[in-house]
């Protein structure tokens, strides 16, 4: 078999992160080529988890991306690396069988990298963290149900699988199902077609530790509530832990039975926020750190600044960035982060910083910055602070979670209330509105 030259490869990789966005994933930097032949390109994965992934989501962007490279009509196919060693072409990745123990604490897949030890906390997520964390070590104790739910790619179905590897490891013999909602109504599907209920009543209401990614998924599926809602109570009276996650809070999933509802409420609800600025930065450096991915400082504060959104795109910039030094075999400086998330030169870009606002701001009114960042009211602190809060919304990127954050950990609506305040009083007295529009024009100006 004849491996694709690495100019070939390195061209298929470049399409892969211009085109790729959320689908990147860090691990793509292990993907390796195989060979190219008959119009079939075979690529390398880690292992069975990584291939499930490129069968599901990538063989369109891989598929673009040879085809593009090559000039020609080519498929891919993502082989593991036994399979690659072996050349049984035959094995594919299909999803295991409804009815194997996959779910069971003795074969359960963790992923390595997804512990309480590598999860950053902040005040995004300290609640969510602190109760994960009281469920592991207390099963069916702590919190029952813990319910937690939050935007896509913040982390929640990492703390379900830190608890699941912390139960795993302190009780070897636990019964763990981890499967995600659209997983438990297949099944019930299943059951139901064959005549098999038994077996799958059998099976996930006598777990130990129940954990459904995804619950909002039983909306519209009124067989499937009334099954996990006997699941529930029987788990429930036998003390057995019950984690859920969603994308929003259970009193606002349509169509979901209100005694559900009432049940997923019953006992704790943590909701898990997109991270700050500092939070995204820790996040950054600890996910380099476990991949051996040497990030300058510069670099990581870029990417905090550029990704504002979640976690999951997060390690997908980090991915790319890595990537991009990896086929072109460069080092990783800002330069190169720029161009590897599209982003425009430095010289290209409004550099406008918070500090820069909070130094201007603190010299024309003549404050002191922990003054600014306190919690004190008094008009000569709170105008100046209101400021500071509109200018930062009008020439960063900042989140307004992140903006409060650099003013002693003040919430979004503290942040959007100073911000139309300051309008207000812009369009009333053009004085002030004078004095504003000149502040912005030395800010933009100095840089």
């Amino acid at each position: 078999m004849a491996a694709p030259d690495r100019a070939l490869w390195q061209g298929i990789i470049q399409h892969v992160i211009d085109h790729g966005g959320n689908l990147i994933r860090p691990w793509f930097m292990q993907l390796e080529p195989i060979a190219l032949e008959h119009g079939l390109l075979e690529i390398e994965v880690p292992g069975p988890r990584e291939q499930e992934y490129c069968n599901k989501h990538c063989v369109r962007l891989f598929t673009e991306a040879a085809q593009r490279a090559t000039g020609r009509l080519v498929g891919v196919c993502f082989l593991t690396r036994s399979e690659a060693a072996t050349a049984e072409r035959s094995q594919t990745s299909a999803p295991p069988a409804y009815g194997s123990d996959r779910d069971h604490a003795a074969s359960l897949e963790l992923p390595e990298d997804y512990t309480f030890d590598t999860f950053v906390t902040g005040q995004c997520n300290r609640l969510a963290h602190a109760a994960a964390l009281a469920v592991s070590e207390d099963p069916g104790g702590a919190y029952n149900p813990l319910y937690v739910h939050g935007s896509v790619g913040l982390g929640k179905t990492h703390l379900l699988y830190a608890v699941c590897a912390r139960v795993a490891h302190s009780a070897p013999g636990a019964r763990i199902c981890f499967l995600s909602c659209e997983t438990f109504v297949n099944h019930f599907i299943d059951a139901v077609s064959s005549g098999d209920l038994g077996q799958f009543r059998y099976r996930y209401r006598n777990a130990d530790l129940l954990v459904i990614d995804d619950i909002q998924f039983l909306a519209d599926h009124e067989q499937s509530q009334e099954e996990f809602f006997h699941t529930f109570n029987t788990l429930y009276q036998s003390r057995k832990q019950i984690i859920l996650s969603s994308d929003r809070s259970p009193d606002l999933i349509g169509n979901l039975e209100d005694r559900l509802v009432s049940r997923f409420s019953s006992g704790l609800v943590a909701r898990v926020d997109a991270p700050a600025y500092e939070t995204r930065v820790a996040i950054i450096k600890k996910k380099a750190a476990l991949r051996n991915v040497v990030l300058p400082e510069d670099v990581a504060n870029f990417i905090a600044a550029a990704i504002t959104s979640n976690t999951r795109e997060l390690e997908g910039a980090i991915a790319k960035v890595a990537m991009l030094a990896q086929v072109t075999d460069r080092p990783i400086d800002l330069t190169l982060a720029e161009e590897a998330l599209g982003v425009a030169p430095r010289a290209d870009r409004d550099l406008v910083t918070i500090e820069d606002i909070l130094k201007a701001v603190t010299t024309r009114y003549r404050v002191r910055l922990t003054d600014l960042q306190s919690k004190r009211r008094s008009r000569s602190i709170v105008l100046p602070r209101q400021i500071c809060m509109y200018l930062a919304r009008a020439l960063t990127g900042h989140s307004l979670e992140e903006i409060g954050g650099y003013f002693g950990g003040r919430d979004h609506s503290t942040v959007l209330h100073a911000s139309r305040t300051i309008e207000a009083r812009r369009k009333e007295d053009p004085q002030f509105h004078a004095a504003l529009d000149l502040l912005c024009q030395e800010l933009r100006g100095g840089k």
